[in-house]
């Protein structure tokens, strides 16, 4: 058998036996998207598609992905860390451009700006006006470093030139908590888990951090709309492949993807958990990690972040 035949029968044959999807530990937004990715493939690739949760933040679970064999039976699902933690961190072992063949961009979560309901703004506009009235008196919660909504608030910063006072929790319910509570004047939150609670009254929400406004939190303007052009803090979720997969499977991948997470269903599954289904293509994923890098790559070092 030639080369074009091995070439043309390889689609065919894969996958041949249960694909392994590696993603962060369990209960993050990774592991969440993995496990949804794993249940939508498994059907329509007749093959089981189980998720392997790894620690860390991300550099294990990326790594478990960059050294596998380049054959389609180990992927890795997960967030922006991937292609960010080069700029958080010394000695990173993975080149996020290089090790990887990127399969599609699944799916993109917005942030949402909010604040304790006694701050008087009602708009993005009051908030600026106010923190550049009292530098330093107003505080945000975040959840860790380096994450999507830690970036949101660094972004803000740079636009803004306001000098607001970070309070970092463990977890971003108590984030929530302390917010509630009074102890935290604002955040950048993940739209899941804040909307519950400006649905209640108990969080005062202000605008959305997409380019467009999210149907996840309907009437709320974006922070680009609202006097900051070009302002942008997802949480995206991509699915990749180690590099030199072959095209033939990393196109097979995708198709799937698109097939199956497009369907009305899938997607209101996907909007329920508070995310958006993108289903891009490898060339989307991958023009999307070099914007990504070079935005946030910027805001990391001019700001001094380091991951802790």
């Amino acid at each position: 058998m030639g080369f074009a035949a091995i070439g043309s029968a390889y689609p065919q044959e894969y996958p041949g036996k249960p694909i392994r999807i590696v993603t962060s530990a369990a209960g993050g937004g990774s592991d969440l998207v993995a496990r949804m990715v794993a249940q939508g493939l498994t059907a329509p690739l007749g093959q089981q598609v189980v998720v392997d949760n790894r620690g860390d933040t991300g550099a294990v679970a990326t790594m478990a992905v960059a050294k596998a064999p380049p054959d389609g039976y180990t992927l890795l699902s997960y967030g922006n860390t991937v292609w960010l933690l080069p700029f958080l961190r010394d000695n990173v072992p993975y080149d996020p451009v290089k090790d990887f063949s990127p399969v599609s961009l699944v799916a993109a979560a917005p942030n949402i700006l909010v604040a304790h309901p006694s701050l008087p703004v009602k708009d993005v506009a009051g908030l600026v006006a106010l923190a550049k009235s009292k530098p330093g008196d107003l505080n945000y919660g975040t959840s860790g470093t380096g994450n999507s909504p830690h970036l949101a608030t660094e972004l803000f910063k740079s636009m803004t030139g306001v000098q607001i006072i970070r309070i970092n929790y463990k977890g971003a319910g108590r984030v929530a908590n302390a917010m509630i509570a009074g102890e935290v004047h604002l955040a950048f939150s993940g739209i899941g888990s804040a909307m519950p609670h400006v649905r209640t009254g108990r969080l005062k929400a202000l605008a959305v951090t997409g380019l467009k406004p999210s149907a996840l939190a309907p009437g709320l303007p974006t922070v680009a709309g609202s006097g900051l052009p070009g302002f942008q803090a997802e949480s995206m979720y991509g699915l990749f492949a180690p590099a030199q997969t072959p095209p033939q499977i990393v196109a097979k991948l995708h198709q799937e993807i698109v097939r199956t997470f497009t369907r009305p269903e899938v997607k209101e599954r996907f909007f329920g958990a508070g995310v958006e289904v993108v289903a891009s293509t490898p060339e989307q994923l991958a023009d999307t990690v070099k914007s990504e890098m070079a935005i946030w790559g910027k805001v990391i070092r001019a700001s001094g972040i380091r991951e802790e």
